[in-house]
């Protein structure tokens, strides 16, 4: 076997055998590895690109019901939501949080009565424990009014909740392996055949290691390169097929200064929000458009970026232009194809297919990220029979990493307050960290912060907020291999820094992360 440190050469391939490999490192397969593997399964999950680099890290960051789909009858999605969002709120409380959001009552889309009812139905569709229900405001005198025309005198407001979309993915991976499933990053699934009792594998990482796993199960969990996956390495011919769609999302400095969302209401009968983001910024998307060109190449146009200016400007009272967005980002939602002429009504649901002609199949079709957790239960449900020796259900009552606050401030009362007690505590026992740094690793980390700060600390500054030993945590628990990794999806500091000291944070990846470190964690290397 190649010592830890060692990427072994293309001519030697890694051989192993596994319960189930899972395929795809968004937040489907995240949760779905995570579930598996703490039911004692043992998981191998492989993803061709980083941990949520794609549609999981590019959604509109929020965990909701989707009030929305009220009007296209989607009744259970809704409420399926709707009962997730309290569930997640509790089990991360540092990277997920309570949101109040604002609708300004526009007469000339949608009656009151009709908000009214819509409203209703959201607040009661399923349980609240811990978000407060909607009301009426007048806008004259709510600080939510302020920022926009003097037009809108009514609106109303609704909860729902915010979440780092990344860094959930790299959560469930981290606790998936914990529990012991390996986890290969930038190594795609490129052969799949498949026998009467398992399946066998090639997996190729993209320093030219090559891994053969067998595997009783394979679970498809590639989202929009589902059925690209099952035509491909697979070898099925018929199949579901997907409908593609680009949503894209700007970013510009802030529009307001209070703590509440908007969700506007358009002419075109769709939505869109604008979000406070990362303290400085505001975050308004997203659109709907078909998507028919290669999935990893999605990108905004000028199209979009135009309409998310102009629908945010029918309400702002100051114009937002195209010349002000600093970031935008765009992903590809897999949706099911249920024959909708507008993108933006085709069904958020998901569905679990299991083909068990031979060694199990299991494809996750669509889905959205509030409905994950639930999605990867059902799934590792559904699996059960072909694993005899798996154990119940687990993650309704089980926080993610660093989600367990108890130990900083005893028994949990409110997600949202426990995390505002948690920070003064952090505060206190690092009484020489800045405040701002404080409350961001606390916001990224939890409860692990303290494994963060504990040994050598922190270590040198690379850039302002930035220090090497916070670099070296994301490289050797969260699998982090490139700048990027780090500003834009494990962090958001490429928001905050400038282009030269994003370029300084790329050149301390190079020296210090070299080419064999950086194609392999140490879970991965100890695997092989």
């Amino acid at each position: 076997m190649p010592s830890p440190g060692h990427a072994p050469a293309p001519s030697e391939p890694t051989r192993s055998v596994c319960d189930v490999l899972v395929v795809g490192g968004g937040i489907n397969g995240a949760g779905i590895a995570r579930d598996l593997a703490g039911r004692g399964a043992s998981v191998v999950l492989c993803e061709k690109d980083d941990l949520g680099q794609h549609t999981s890290g590019s959604s509109t960051k929020l965990i909701h019901g989707g009030l929305r789909y009220l009007e296209y009858y989607e009744f259970s999605l809704v409420a399926k939501a709707l009962a997730e969002r309290e569930v997640l709120l509790k089990s991360a409380p540092h990277i997920m949080w309570p949101l109040r959001f604002v609708m300004p009552h526009d007469p000339s889309m949608r009656p009151a009565w009709m908000i009214r009812i819509g409203l209703f139905l959201y607040d009661h569709l399923a349980r609240r424990e811990v978000l407060p229900g909607s009301r009426m405001v007048d806008l004259r005198r709510h600080p939510a009014g302020a920022p926009l025309k003097p037009s809108f005198t009514k609106g109303f407001v609704y909860s729902d909740g915010w979440v780092d979309d990344a860094r959930l993915v790299v959560l469930n991976v981290v606790d998936a392996a914990e529990r012991g499933a390996t986890v290969l990053t930038r190594t795609r699934c490129v052969d799949a055949k498949r026998a009467a009792t398992h399946w066998q594998l090639r997996l190729e990482g993209d320093q030219g290691r090559v891994h053969e796993v067998r595997a009783r199960v394979l679970v498809n969990a590639a989202g929009p390169w589902a059925a690209e996956f099952l035509g491909g390495p697979v070898h099925l011919e018929r199949h579901k097929t997907l409908r593609l769609v680009k949503g894209s999302h700007i970013v510009v400095p802030k529009m307001f200064d209070h703590e509440h969302a908007y969700i506007f209401q358009n002419p075109d009968k769709r939505i869109i929000f604008a979000i406070p983001y990362e303290g400085d910024f505001t975050l308004i998307g997203t659109t709907d458009v078909e998507h028919h060109g290669p999935v990893g190449a999605a990108h905004i146009d000028a199209v979009e970026t135009a309409y998310l200016c102009a629908q945010a400007s029918r309400y702002f009272e100051r114009p937002v232009r195209p010349e002000d967005v600093v970031w935008s980002y765009s992903g590809v939602r897999p949706l099911l194809e249920d024959e909708a002429g507008d993108p933006a009504a085709v069904t958020r649901d998901y569905q679990l297919d299991l083909d068990t002609e031979q060694a199990p199949l299991l494809t996750i079709w669509g889905g959205k990220i509030t409905t994950f957790r639930k999605l990867a239960e059902e799934a590792a449900d559904r699996l059960a029979p072909a694993l005899p020796e798996l154990r119940g259900a687990w993650t309704r009552e089980t926080s993610l990493p660093g989600g367990d606050l108890s130990a900083s401030i005893g028994a949990p009362r409110r997600p949202d307050t426990d995390f505002v007690r948690f920070v003064q505590a952090l505060a206190l026992r690092h009484p020489t960290l800045a405040p701002a740094l404080v409350h961001r690793l606390a916001r990224a980390y939890g409860s692990r912060v303290e494994t963060l700060l504990g040994g050598d600390g922190l270590g040198p500054t690379v850039v302002p907020g930035l220090h090497e030993g916070e670099l070296r945590y994301l490289h050797e628990r969260e699998w982090a291999r490139s700048a990027d990794d780090v500003l834009w999806r494990r962090t958001k500091l490429g928001l905050h820094l400038s282009e030269a000291e994003r370029a300084t944070v790329a050149r301390w990846c190079e020296a210090n992360w070299p080419a064999s470190a950086r194609a392999g964690s140490a879970s991965e290397r100890a695997w092989s």
